[in-house]
């Protein structure tokens, strides 16, 4: 079972744009980049942002949205294409983003991810719900001192700490079994399912590996982190599309390959 974000038109034309080079990767009309992600996140511009984005489909009244900044950003990582290639040293994931929550009067939640642009961090992209922070509270419960990662591919969160890799929820149960498995185990199990869908590799010399081609098929996903998708929600924010962007990974019943 899969998670899916829903991706408006307008992001996906403006990942395009950026593929092509006809957007830049940190477009100089978007908010100036801020000193941390906290001040990212709470500057006038994003709440405003924020404001629309809770009020989107009626769900609240723009004016009456309210939104808040809860608790402190914390740190998204990513399975690296290091880890799965074999580089030795190389940590099982690499923070690609940080996170935020907001939250409206009514209730609604949302995930802000910032990421360092020159001159310091912005707000690249806004998700529905809050799997960032219960997935980094619940890891830091099982495994104290753990790191919380994301295999994208599958949707499936871990804690590794040492040589233990712990499932986080059911599509990481399905990959490695309820009780877990070893570093080494995992990286055997990500090689062979990615390991000919890294950067450079032919696959990724078709265009399938960029996140924005066809769906692949069940045993071709591609070997994609959210640096594309947050290089694609920056072209997206430049174009002022992020407004009414979501980009959450709902429960569904399908099989449907992630990117």
């Amino acid at each position: 079972m899969t998670h899916v974000r829903a991706v408006s038109a307008g992001l996906l034309s403006a990942a395009a744009l950026l593929a092509l080079g006809a957007v830049p990767a940190a477009a100089s009309d978007g908010p100036p980049p801020a000193a941390t992600p906290e001040k990212a996140v709470t500057a006038p511009a994003t709440l405003d942002t924020l404001s629309r984005f809770f009020a989107r489909d009626g769900a609240v009244a723009r004016s009456a949205a309210a939104p808040r900044i809860e608790g402190a950003s914390v740190p998204v990582r990513i399975l690296s294409p290091d880890f799965v290639a074999g580089k030795a040293g190389a940590p099982v994931a690499r923070i690609e983003f940080h996170a935020s929550k907001a939250v409206a009067s009514d209730g609604q939640t949302a995930s802000l991810w910032t990421v360092r642009r020159a001159g310091g961090w912005q707000v690249v992209n806004i998700a529905t719900g809050d799997d960032e922070f219960r997935y980094a509270a619940q890891g830091a419960r099982l495994l104290p001192g753990g790191l919380v990662f994301r295999e994208p591919q599958i949707d499936a969160w871990y804690v590794q700490k040492g040589a233990k890799v712990l499932p986080l929820d059911e599509d990481a149960v399905r990959a490695v079994g309820k009780n877990g498995t070893s570093l080494t185990a995992y990286r055997a199990r990500v090689a062979q399912a990615y390991g000919d869908k890294l950067p450079g590799s032919a696959y990724a010399g078709k265009g399938a590996a960029g996140g924005y081609g066809p769906p692949a098929a069940p045993h071709e996903e591609p070997l994609v982190t959210a640096a594309s998708s947050t290089a694609a929600a920056g072209a997206a924010l430049a174009l002022g599309l992020i407004g009414t962007a979501a980009w959450r990974r709902r429960r569904t019943a399908d099989r449907r390959p992630t990117a």
